[in-house]
């Protein structure tokens, strides 16, 4: 008889190019990061957000052993926007003044609080967008449910 396998949760790796590792790593740290020195070293770092998602911050020169395509100045352009969940609205607010202190800048984009859902951003010393965001889920199904339109809504059974 075999043994199933328990499904392990998928991993997220972010990798960002960096102009200053130190730097970014200070920054990283100061927003509730960890370094894992195994798989950092001087020309990349690997930054623990939590048990599911890593922050790879790599210099310019790693970074284009990965990719090809030109590196873009991410405090004048845009290319993507990262996401992280929190707890609560205060875990938010406790985030991005972590980013703040941290060097960072808070708030590059506008505040969104819409009662059952909460987000604020921060950029970080490259440029580099996070937005932080709190959802109460129940809340907001039951305003999406109100949105709808009738031919829209599933039918109780």
């Amino acid at each position: 008889m075999s043994q199933k396998s328990q499904a392990k949760p998928k991993m997220i790796f972010v990798n960002i190019p960096v102009t200053d590792l130190a730097r970014s790593v200070a920054f990283y740290e100061a927003v509730g990061a960890t370094k894992n020195p195994q798989f950092s070293d001087d020309t990349a770092a690997c930054m623990v957000l939590s048990e599911t998602i890593y922050v790879m911050l790599l210099t310019h020169d790693k970074f284009k052993g990965f990719c090809a395509k030109k590196i873009i100045d991410a405090k004048t352009s845009v290319q993507a926007l990262f996401c992280l969940s929190e707890n609560s609205k205060d875990d938010v607010d406790a985030t991005v003044d972590k980013a703040w202190s941290g060097g960072g800048k808070a708030d590059p984009n506008p505040k969104q609080d819409y009662g059952f859902m909460y987000g604020r951003s921060f950029e970080d010393p490259d440029g580099h967008i996070w937005e932080v965001m709190w959802m109460d889920v129940e809340a907001a199904q039951a305003a999406m449910s109100q949105c709808a339109p009738e031919g829209d809504k599933i039918a109780a059974a």
